[in-house]
């Protein structure tokens, strides 16, 4: 499956309102991408020192055994029959004038891996090629489809990159959508949005629907109709031995509940996902804010309001700040249904805060129009809503961790939230420094299914937060370094009051427990499964899956 793990953040523009531009600020640059390998140097000498432990204890046991033993390396000829192989014959490698921009990942951070070589695959045939080509000459590899691995694992140094962006037809059947495995998210939604109807996901734009879908798939739907992989109904993969399989309830159907939550680059490559579609044209985005002197009861009103009201609801809350400046807070959403009901489920939040909010907007938008708009995108457009040429979105570095909370927060953790939004205040020599904690509502359709029924084990939290810090690239390493400061010393202090899980779409190379804290009680199931379909760890990352 492709090693994606990123949904529901986006970026942040600079061709909207001035109002729109802080909330995206929050919603979206500061959790665009996430830190990742690099991470590490920033933090104090004890952090660094376990960590870069832990980091060679990772990389250690991920090693696959088909690594094992002498290594003879392909040589000009055998690159390029791989080419010649390839339907599309687009294999890009160092020194071509493509590579530069071909090697690239959305997090800039990462620009410094030098792959040995791209392979751009539009059949499963081809990726079967590049598996054969990488086993026989013992290269390391990774899929990429959007290219959003918080920790850069959509790349590796002097392997083969697996690009299946070219893997992008979409089909309608009765009820259901086939999608290529490198479908584009927005791309995916105009598509939906054309036929009348929606598959729940995230806000990003540019990331791939393989990672989205395999990690799980957090959105502006999921309390309606779940998270992304629960709408899963078949998925295709491509083997580490070259064998393409389909995994649905009635074959392979340990396969299927993998891809449902067991997170991107574990099993194989996915090269297309049929998902269920339900009938969507329209829905209402709603953005609130109060002043920040009332953010103690805002925290309270929201966190025992989210998570329980009617599942055609969902709502979002983030504390953020620019680096040296004022905190601010402001809830988002969306609702399914008539804005006369959605007045009355607001009336109800108000009543939890004691006051109504100091600004409020609400709009009707089409389906692809909320989605452009959730993603930033509502005064570019489609077709400008991206990072490649034509696009105008930028790409932001950033750092980022996550927690689930099943338990709402007593006076003591929201004063805890709140200072750490406050002590943005202290940190200085940043370039465009941000930081926040958004707030993802959970319940609804999420929670009513079973732990075990998917991989994703993630069904009773109240809401899911993401720390995040941004800033331009490439900053200062000073102020990159007192911002990582600033957002580990936050984390540390709020993650006690957390449920002690993490979203493995928001991979976090830093994660110390992260088989416990991505996949609970399901681990064990997926290294049964790892064990079957990879036995020889042929797709291998620090914080991959390990066969059991």
């Amino acid at each position: 499956m492709t090693d994606e793990h990123t949904d529901s953040r986006s970026q942040p523009t600079s061709h909207i309102d001035p109002q729109r531009r802080d909330f995206l600020r929050a919603f979206g640059a500061v959790g665009a991408v996430g830190a990742g390998l690099v991470a590490a140097s920033y933090l104090d000498k004890a952090e660094h020192a376990h960590d870069a432990a832990r980091t060679a204890r990772l990389v250690a046991s991920a090693r696959p055994v088909w690594l094992a033993g002498p290594q003879s390396g392909p040589t000009t000829a055998d690159w390029n029959a791989l080419q010649k192989a390839l339907s599309t014959h687009n294999l890009v490698r160092p020194g071509q004038k493509a590579y530069t921009q071909a090697k690239e990942l959305f997090e800039p951070q990462y620009d410094a891996l030098k792959p040995a070589g791209i392979a751009y695959c539009k059949t499963a045939a081809d990726v079967a090629a590049c598996l054969s080509f990488v086993t026989k000459f013992k290269v390391p590899v990774r899929a990429r489809s959007g290219g959003h691995s918080y920790a850069g694992w959509s790349s590796v140094n002097n392997g083969l990159i697996v690009d299946v962006s070219d893997m992008n037809t979409i089909k309608f059947g009765t009820g259901t959508v086939q999608v290529g495995s490198g479908t584009s998210l927005l791309n995916f939604y105009a598509a939906l949005a054309a036929h009348g109807v929606a598959v729940p996901g995230g806000s990003c734009p540019t990331v791939g629907i393989a990672g989205l879908a395999l990690g799980g798939g957090v959105g502006v739907l999921s309390r309606i109709y779940g998270l992304t992989c629960d709408n899963l109904q078949s998925v295709q993969v491509v083997l580490a031995n070259g064998q393409v399989i389909t995994g649905n309830s009635s074959q392979h159907s340990d396969m299927l509940w993998a891809s449902q939550g067991g997170g991107g680059g574990n099993f194989g490559v996915a090269t297309s996902f049929t998902f269920s579609t339900h009938p969507l044209t329209s829905l209402l985005t709603f953005y609130l804010t109060w002043p920040w002197s009332q953010a103690a009861k805002v925290v309270n009103g929201w966190q025992t309001w989210a998570p329980y009201i009617d599942g055609r609801c969902w709502s979002n809350m983030h504390l953020s700040a620019p680096a040296g400046g004022a905190p601010a807070i402001s809830v988002g959403g969306t609702y399914v249904g008539s804005e006369g009901a959605l007045d009355s489920l607001l009336t109800q939040l108000y009543h939890h805060v004691g006051s109504g909010p100091s600004s409020r907007y609400i709009v009707s938008r089409s389906f692809l129009n909320a989605m452009l708009y959730e993603a930033g995108c509502s005064t570019i457009g489609l077709k400008a809503c991206h990072t490649g040429p034509g696009g105008v979105l930028p790409r932001v570095p950033s750092y980022a961790r996550s927690d689930f909370f099943t338990k709402t927060l007593d006076s003591h953790g929201i004063a805890t939230m709140l200072a750490g939004i406050e002590g943005l205040a202290k940190v200085r020599g940043t370039t465009g420094g941000a930081g926040t904690i958004a707030l993802d509502a959970c319940g609804g359709a999420i929670n009513r299914v079973k732990p075990d029924a998917t991989a994703f084990v993630h069904r009773n939290a109240l809401y899911l937060a993401q720390y995040s810090t941004v800033w331009t690239w490439p900053g200062s390493s000073a102020g990159i370094n007192n911002q990582r400061q600033w957002l580990l010393g936050y984390y540390k202090a709020l993650h006690p009051f957390a449920s002690g899980q993490a979203y493995q779409n928001y991979v976090d190379a830093g994660l110390a427990n992260w088989e416990t804290a991505y996949y609970g009680s399901n681990y064990k199931r997926l290294q049964q499964i790892k064990a079957k379909y990879d036995p020889k760890n042929l797709f291998s990352f620090p914080q991959s899956i390990r066969p059991s």
